[in-house]
């Protein structure tokens, strides 16, 4: 890493991840959703890298409200949506050589591979554009969109038929159904030339090429995208209909074959040192392309491996990006702001003299916390070195104290909340401040509103933060439910919507429309929408994942709420990842009556599908097994990953409410504990036999 984190405990990195994610979230709606974003790709990386790497010292918080669990952003208004066959996923970034033998490492340790056995890996250029998928059907061309939240997309098929590169049709020999998935981008000189169009035409410009494609491929006329000269590189599959390769390279062969583009600068790569070398030989002609890079992608070559080692959260195991270093900066600190976050955390952001990083305008950048002012020792009018990283508020590195005059001004930290005036607290052993103001703190109803219809949650059209926040002001929404009570509401409304300044007919139609469709969601989306705190995106999916409907949580939480002699309790603790401090953040929320009224206001409006997330027709859903001693076939955690995606429950220890424990070499005293408890024993061969029915 580019720089050190601070000695902290984990009460401290939780504050600081939690500042963090809120900041990565809002910024990847602006780069993925507006094509708008405030600055580079560098600074979202060191800010991606420095929650990564608070993760990796403090697992617990990859459960948290993480950017690491998620993909993208939803869908732009105005297009239609596209839910894709194969999930559309982003990948896990390296930064250093260390970083990247790790990588390798991680891989060779899931397949099992010893030291000898040989791993390939495909490298090859990562562009700096937009993700889109094309699809093919009996060599035609019948559909392309976004990556959006990797699950859904926008429908962008006119737009993309009017790019060059990409092809109709395909030649014979293509599979009857062939899903290409590609960068579609924007060459520097076609870029430059735009800027110049769009400022004597007295338009806004481009901040860079990869905004200058994703604006143009989200054009609702598609002859304005027919006129911006755009390209496409594939790279690799969605959905097909036959398997076409045996590796991964063969792929892009075989794309070649069939007319579409590939990058022709790929190669094949057996060792930390020959893919280091691969990535000085693309830094290094990053100046000369004619297209913009922001680092290197490896995959494993070979398919079948790809297959065993599968995804996590948001990103496959079996590649990886090594992202060019950050671009850094020296400016002045003008001032400090205070933000109060959904949760009621105190949040310092540095108000900086505007200053350019590398093509991109900074103004502002994330202070953390209290601690983090002053380990750096922060002072106002201080001159700063800042860092780019990525689509979010960019982060101080240090000061130049030799710069200091004497006039720099130390900052005071509110004990007060700025935005209902009450009293803002430090628990004992927390970094964080936080607002003891609750519901009737705005800032606070607010945020947790804009968290209930956000893209990974309701993910409502048309009812985005500003709507949020007039709706609020004005005294149309102060809790969840109040959402799905607007087209009602607005019967009495004297002026109705439709005649208030910004609105019309149609707007109001299409918001409630929204709202309607949305009367039916997904167990986990629905948990991740309460925004109970330490519960985001993952720990979310893991709670549906365990408990698979909404009542079953529902009774399972106010039953464990007695305490740790609780089969309840004990059941909750047993989740992957749910340790005591999150299982406290979720009792105490079931225990709070006002919380429980919002609860069944919300039942009455919304249906909540069970979680299917995993196979649940599979011969082993629901059963609870534990993998004990040494595999033979598989590591412990492939065999743990294809458990999870049968729809069993992992567990790390054996309990009366164990249906399996499966034995490899070695076993010790889970398989001791088993006996002891009477719970069926298998070997690895009838686990296997078992669970693939």
């Amino acid at each position: 890493m580019t720089y050190s984190l601070f000695d902290i405990n984990p009460e401290n990195a939780r504050a600081r991840h939690e500042a963090l994610a809120a900041e990565i979230r809002r910024h990847d709606t602006l780069y993925y959703q507006a094509d708008a974003p405030e600055i580079a790709d560098a600074q979202y990386d060191a800010l991606r890298q420095e929650l990564e790497e608070l993760e990796r010292r403090y697992p617990e918080l990859a459960v948290k409200e993480s950017p690491t669990q998620s993909v993208g952003a939803a869908p732009a208004q105005g297009f239609r949506k596209i839910r894709h066959a194969v999930p559309m996923l982003s990948l896990s970034n390296v930064f250093t050589t260390e970083d990247l033998g790790d990588f390798f490492e991680r891989v060779r340790r899931f397949l099992g591979l010893k030291e000898e056995e040989p791993l390939e890996f495909m490298a090859e250029p990562k562009i700096d554009g937009l993700s889109c998928t094309l699809r093919y059907e009996n060599g035609i061309l019948l559909q392309a969109a976004t990556r959006g939240d990797g699950v859904e997309g926008e429908e962008i098929t006119a737009n993309v038929k009017t790019i060059r590169d990409i092809p109709h049709r395909l030649p014979p020999g293509a599979p009857v159904l062939l899903e290409v998935r590609g960068e579609i981008y924007m060459s520097r000189k076609s870029f430059a030339v735009l800027n110049e169009n769009q400022a004597a035409a007295g338009k806004p410009v481009f901040a860079n090429p990869r905004n200058a494609a994703a604006g143009s491929v989200r054009q609702l006329d598609s002859s304005i995208t027919a006129a911006r000269p755009l390209h496409f590189f594939a790279y690799g599959l969605g959905e097909v209909s036959q398997e076409i390769a045996d590796t991964q390279f063969q792929i892009l062969q075989k794309l070649k074959d069939w007319s579409l583009p590939v990058n022709e600068s790929t190669d094949v790569v057996a060792t930390v040192e020959q893919a280091m070398r691969y990535y000085t030989a693309i830094l290094e002609s990053r100046a000369v392309l004619d297209y913009d890079l922001d680092g290197v992608v490896y995959k494993v070559n070979r398919l079948d491996w790809q297959d065993r080692l599968g995804f996590v959260s948001r990103a496959p195991r079996w590649a990886a990006a090594h992202k060019f270093p950050a671009e850094q900066a020296v400016t002045i600190l003008r001032g400090i702001d205070i933000q109060v976050g959904r949760t009621g955390t105190l949040t310092p952001v540095a108000r900086l003299e505007p200053v350019n990083v590398g093509g991109v305008i900074v103004s502002n950048a994330t202070l953390h916390n209290e601690d983090e002012i002053n380990r750096k020792g922060v002072r106002i009018g201080d001159t700063v070195v800042i860092q780019r990283a990525g689509d979010v508020i960019p982060q101080i590195v240090r000061v130049l104290t030799d710069k200091r005059t004497g006039a720099e001004t130390p900052f005071v930290f509110p004990d007060h909340c700025p935005a209902c005036g009450s009293s803002a607290i430090r628990a004992e052993g927390e970094v964080a401040r936080r607002c003891t103001g609750g519901l009737i703190c705005p800032a606070q109803a607010v945020e947790r509103l804009r968290h209930f219809v956000s893209r990974l949650a309701f993910d409502i059209e048309g009812m985005g933060s500003k709507i949020v926040e007039e709706f609020y002001q004005d005294g149309l929404l102060r809790s969840p439910a109040d959402i799905f009570a607007l087209e009602f509401l607005n019967q009495t409304l004297v002026p109705p919507l439709e005649e208030r300044e910004g609105w019309g007919r149609q707007s109001v139609r299409n918001l409630f429309s929204s709202i309607n469709a949305r009367r039916r969601i997904s167990l986990e989306r629905f948990i991740y929408a309460l925004g109970i705190r330490q519960v985001g995106e993952a720990t979310a999916r893991r709670l549906a994942a365990h408990y698979k409907t909404w009542e079953n949580l529902r009774e399972g939480l106010l039953n464990a709420q007695s305490g740790p002699e609780m089969a309840s309790y004990r059941d909750l603790l047993s989740i992957e990842d749910v340790g005591l401090a999150v299982s406290a953040d979720l009792l105490v929320f079931f225990a709070e009556e006002h919380n429980r009224d919002v609860l069944a206001a919300l039942e009455k409006e919304v249906a909540i599908d069970p979680y299917e997330g995993a196979d649940l027709d599979s011969p082993v859903a629901g059963k609870t097994v534990v993998f004990t001693g040494t595999l033979e076939t598989m590591t412990r955690q492939e065999a743990k990953a294809r458990a999870l995606a049968l729809g069993v429950k992992v567990a790390g220890s054996v309990s009366k409410a164990t249906d399996y424990v499966v034995v490899g070499a070695d076993s010790g005293s889970k398989l001791k504990k088993a006996q002891e408890l009477g719970v069926e024993i298998l070997s690895e061969a009838a686990w296997r036999t078992l669970s693939e029915g």
